[in-house]
């Protein structure tokens, strides 16, 4: 008991400190979120294309009646699904364009070496 107050005892002097900053931190975080967006900031008028035509192909299908099995699988042949096509497919990670791509596993193992120094 003696060192739970001996220790609150300590934390009196700078209660105010620690208030302070706990609500500093907290502004902090809740004001500038958008800091983590350093990267490619895309224009406005980027990829509508693509866009306008999915919904376009998504609103005729969904006035028309509902396709058969055949006509679905032949436009998923086309690309990612019957209605997006290959829209955006050189973006997406699969594994045909992701085998140089290093897993966590590695990645961890290659800060640990660097970390302990021990690069082999």
């Amino acid at each position: 008991m003696k060192n739970i107050t001996s220790v609150l005892s300590l934390l009196r002097p700078v209660r105010f400190l620690i208030v302070a900053f706990t609500c500093a931190l907290m502004l902090f975080t809740n004001a500038f979120p958008a800091f983590a967006i350093d990267s490619y900031q895309s224009k406005p008028t980027e990829a509508t294309t693509q866009l306008l035509e999915t919904q376009k192909k998504t609103d005729e299908i969904s006035r028309s009646a509902p396709p058969g099995r055949a006509k679905v699988q032949e436009e998923s042949n086309k690309g990612l699904n019957e209605v997006q096509g290959d829209a955006d497919i050189d973006k997406m990670k699969r594994p045909g364009n992701s085998q140089s791509a290093t897993s966590v596993e590695d990645e961890v193992q290659n800060f640990l070496e660097k970390v302990t120094g021990k690069n082999d």
